[in-house]
């Protein structure tokens, strides 16, 4: 399998100077190409270019790349876009198939072979040759996994926003915080990524004036874990749901977050300030804190 073809000179981006003395960065443009969804091109990809911030990237995702046929459009589909662009695109690949991977090479003097680059190593570490099959990772390879996941995301669309609290002792996991602090959404990723029932519960004044968890929680003690944001950034995103009333108040936001942080600490739940943190760091971080695999 061909290894990744590296750049023979600096792949940053140019910059132009404007009258006034500023600068503006050059777009760079930039393809995720796959044989199947392309998440992992997309992933480790993406990953490579937040190292360089001062870059701005346009992104196109090509995904099933199965054939020469397909590799073939998806050139036609690069040459085009990029045809007056003043740089060669960054193409990101994680092609399986050699006759494809050849095609999509004249695309760019600059293609990440991310599976190439990998595997040749890799079949000499472990004594055998690779299967060069597409998907396997992302496919329906192991059933068992798959209807894990599947079951895990069900339980958590199921168990938002406290709805069905009698079997809530079923979670792997049960989040809690106030309302907008970014529950739901770690809840989704932590089912998707790693097959956890998860729960999330949002703590209202009743609970916030008791300064205890509800006795509805009792039973999941160990599986909790709380999320908290600041106040101006909650004010913010609360503005955009609903904007009228005193949901979004800068006051009632600070009040909210100050006794809820205050519950935890009385209760002797970990948690975490999701302000300036993604939800995939959000998610790993509770999985090790709760010793979850």
């Amino acid at each position: 399998m061909p290894r990744a073809i590296l750049a023979t000179r600096p792949v940053g981006c140019p910059r132009h100077s404007l009258k006034e003395g500023a600068l503006q960065l050059m777009k760079r443009r930039v393809f995720f190409i796959s044989d199947r969804t392309g998440i992992t091109a997309e992933t480790l990809g993406s990953s490579l270019l937040t190292q360089f911030p001062d870059c701005e990237f346009q992104r196109t995702h090509i995904p099933f790349v199965t054939n020469e046929s397909a590799a073939a459009k998806a050139l036609s589909t690069i040459s085009q876009a990029s045809k007056d662009d003043p740089e060669k695109p960054l193409i990101f690949s994680t092609l399986t198939d050699p006759a494809a991977q050849k095609i999509i090479a004249d695309a760019s003097p600059y293609v990440f072979d991310l599976f190439g680059t990998f595997i040749g190593p890799l079949e000499s570490a472990i004594g055998q040759s690779s299967t060069h099959t597409a998907g396997r990772m992302h496919g329906i390879g192991d059933s068992s996994s798959y209807e894990r996941r599947v079951s895990a995301l069900n339980f958590s669309l199921g168990h938002d926003d406290g709805l069905s609290p009698r079997d809530m002792h079923d979670a792997d996991v049960v989040l809690v915080g106030v309302s907008r602090s970014g529950k739901t959404p770690t809840c989704l990723y932590l089912a998707m990524h790693y097959s956890l029932k998860t729960a999330n519960y949002p703590l209202v004044d009743d609970d916030l004036e008791r300064g205890r968890l509800p006795e509805s929680l009792r039973r999941s003690r160990r599986r909790i874990y709380g999320l908290t944001i600041d106040p101006e950034q909650l004010s913010r995103i609360r503005r955009e749901r609903r904007p009228d009333g005193d949901y979004a108040s800068l006051n009632r936001c600070r009040s909210e977050v100050q006794r809820a942080e205050t519950l935890f600490r009385t209760e002797k739940i970990r948690f975490i300030d999701t302000t300036t943190v993604s939800i995939e760091e959000i998610a790993a971080t509770i999985v090790r804190d709760l010793n979850l695999h």
